[in-house]
């Protein structure tokens, strides 16, 4: 079997964030887009920025390399904000993997193939039979977990040679996600391969998901910091100050990319 053609968003406007270019689009035509690709069997890299996202690509070129192979969709209020400061506009919509995702699937009418790797185990088997449940006309299969061996990985990639699947999941945090797919999965593997972060510690439950109001406000980072301060500090307490100080610096002209 050939490569699918590799396919970009066709779309009209790009915001570059600390060199990580960020399509604005709408909802409907993100969700639109990614079912075409799966119709036309058009091979599509798919991340996430959010500020997190956008501070280590500051700091490392190879991360902005990476992301260069993908198509990326904006994630949170942090790019909005510096959407906002350096293009006039926030983005069209917050797609934010851990609802666009699920949506996607959802909403997809055509009977998918999908394969999911990452997470503990239990958790990518009990994320897989949730996905199940709320989208039965796809089948989850193969499934792997994120804490496989060199050998178990090769032989979960020789499957998706064998029987490539439409929708590839890689929970492996960021950036390490995006870099492992790019080093490994081509349109031979998968149609649309996802780099979806926590998705399954939050569809197992290992994870709450903050309270709709909480979501709607744009405080979900604040609500996951009171669950993890140690894991999440350095990351919301120090990164995020330090994001915005960024975007001030690209603002004023002291920092290109």
């Amino acid at each position: 079997m050939t490569d699918l053609v590799e396919s970009k968003f066709p779309v009209d406007n790009i915001k570059s964030i600390f060199g990580v270019a960020i399509i604005d689009i709408s909802r409907e035509s993100a969700l639109l887009r990614l079912s075409k690709a799966i119709d036309q069997r058009e091979h599509i890299k798919l991340a996430f920025c959010n500020a997190h996202t956008a501070n280590l690509a500051w700091d490392d070129k190879a991360i902005r390399t990476t992301l260069q192979n993908f198509t990326v969709f904006a994630d949170g209020v942090g790019v909005d904000i510096a959407a906002n400061q350096l293009y006039g506009a926030k983005f069209r919509a917050n797609l934010n993997g851990t609802d666009f995702v699920p949506e996607f699937l959802v909403t997809s009418k055509r009977p998918l193939r999908i394969a999911m790797i990452g997470a503990a185990g239990h958790i990518a088997k009990r994320a897989a039979h949730e996905l199940q449940f709320a989208s039965p006309q796809h089948v989850y299969t193969p499934i792997i977990h994120g804490y496989s061996t060199p050998a178990e990985q090769q032989e979960f990639l020789k499957s998706l040679l064998a029987s490539p699947v439409d929708v590839l999941l890689v929970a492996m945090g960021n950036p390490k996600q995006e870099q492992w797919i790019e080093k490994n999965i081509t349109g031979k593997h998968a149609t649309i391969a996802i780099g979806v972060g926590a998705l399954f510690d939050f569809l197992a439950g290992e994870i709450t998901r903050a309270p709709k109001l909480i979501r709607w406000g744009r405080f979900e980072w604040l609500f996951r910091l009171a669950q993890e301060p140690k894991r999440l500090f350095k990351r919301y307490l120090l990164g995020n100050p330090l994001f915005l100080a960024r975007v001030a610096m690209v603002k004023f002209g002291l920092r290109r990319f």
